[in-house]
């Protein structure tokens, strides 16, 4: 029985490897990454109280449009990440320069340890984001947290690489993608060295001809015909259609061909629901008659039944609902003023306010509203949605609704509002 080896570099001969398209495909694919990091870090400081950040009320849509960029620059990179791992795949195998000075040895070493770390990074990013999508989470670990870190060590990791490869991706960029000049070592040099120009004239003539006889042969045997254009195209096309099969949660017209869309856009008023009344243990509570909106301010306290927020001035809003696993909804609210309520207590100009819901545990069952959100014309304490009471599973007997407010702090079920004395 033949003894089993490992693999080396050289067996792998195919053409559509090499710098060529793996430089191609990882421009595309570090703009997503880049894409999902900033508008990742927009949704971090977003939901997190830092004091060197606050969110702005305008426009509405921003958040809806950073978290839809988020899940789809995510979303888009699995094509590419995948090419991208088959174009350089072979460079597993090549050996290390054992006969290279130490320093040169060490730095190989730890490059090679550089670019394990962005592989099993962008892997896991992507692997627990489209997870987190779906709401699917086989794993016991915080995943805001833990898909924070890593999004930055992925980004420190993308950018070691690039630092390292620059020379050999500004080459294959700078040439034609079927171009075979630059397929060697990476760090080989660019032309091979001649005695005298006359020799360097006269392989180039060679290697010419050799090649306009060849090329048809090569592409037949070791390709099937498909070219290194040919496939960044189909990597192209791969890219796009994945997009279209989930852009649908957060592009409305996009639903009925976003085959693998989380969210359809079904649901009360058109508003998809993430957590229900009944998960969130409020069926009984949220319907009680003996129900009151808890106002405070310092030692001034008002308690409001729902009769005595609908007696109130109404005002109505047609506001975007955005979530972090992407899927985004717009509807028209109806509801009292937050600031006109707090008012009530004689809260003053320019405070935030805390609050809180019925539901006894969960993340965001306390949050915080900022104070240019509190003044702001269009944040209600909303009792309808589309013209009807709000459903159960959508907050009744009110929530909070805001412009530019990720859905998790758009809190539901709402028992208390406390001025931050």
């Amino acid at each position: 029985m033949p003894r089993l080896r490992l693999p080396k570099e050289e067996d792998f001969s195919s053409r559509l490897r090499g710098p060529a398209v793996a430089s191609r495909v990882g421009l595309w694919l570090g703009i997503c990454f880049v894409v999902a990091f900033v508008t990742g870090l927009y949704s971090h400081v977003s939901q997190e109280a830092v004091p060197w950040f606050t969110l702005p009320t305008r426009p509405s849509w921003a958040y809806q449009v950073s978290q839809g960029l988020h899940v789809i620059s995510g979303t888009a990179a699995v094509p590419l990440l995948l090419v991208k791992l088959w174009s350089v795949f072979p460079k597993l195998f090549a050996p290390p320069p054992w006969t290279k000075p130490r320093t040169e040895l060490v730095l190989n070493a730890l490059e090679r340890a550089s670019i394990g770390v962005l592989v099993a990074a962008a892997i896991f990013q992507l692997v627990t984001g489209l997870a987190n999508s779906a709401q699917w989470y086989p794993w016991s670990f915080g995943f805001r947290s833990t898909h924070y870190a890593v999004g930055w060590i992925a980004i420190g990791a993308i950018l070691v690489h690039v630092a390292v490869k620059l020379p050999v991706i500004r080459r294959a960029l700078g040439s034609d993608v079927d171009d075979d000049s630059d397929d060697g070592p990476d760090d080989a040099p660019a032309e091979s060295p001649h005695d005298t120009p006359v020799e360097a004239a006269d392989d180039t003539l060679a290697e010419a001809t050799a090649g306009r006889a060849a090329a048809p042969e090569e592409v037949d045997e070791t390709t099937g015909g498909l070219s290194r254009r040919g496939l960044l195209r189909t990597t192209w096309v791969a890219a796009a259609l994945v997009v279209l099969g989930t852009a649908g949660s957060t592009v409305p017209f996009l639903r009925q061909v976003s085959v693998f869309g989380v969210r359809s856009g079904d649901g009360p008023g058109g508003i998809p629901i993430n957590r229900t009344a009944a998960a969130a243990q409020v069926t009984e509570t949220a319907v009680a008659d003996d129900y009151r909106l808890t106002v405070v301010h310092g030692d001034r306290e008002v308690q409001l039944t729902r009769e005595d927020l609908a007696g109130m001035v109404q005002h109505s809003a047609v506001l975007p609902i955005a979530c972090v696993e992407g899927w985004s909804a717009t509807g028209e609210w109806t509801g009292v003023r937050v600031r006109d309520i707090v008012a009530r207590v004689d809260a003053p100009d320019g405070a935030a306010v805390i609050v809180s819901s019925l539901q006894e545990r969960g993340a965001f069952r306390e949050t915080r509203l900022p104070a240019n959100f509190v003044a702001a014309d269009d944040t209600l304490l909303a009792l309808q949605l589309g013209g009807e009471p709000l459903s159960l599973d959508h907050g009744y007997p009110c929530r909070i609704i805001a412009p530019n407010r990720p859905g998790v702090l758009q809190t539901k079920w709402v028992s208390r509002l406390e001025v931050e004395v």
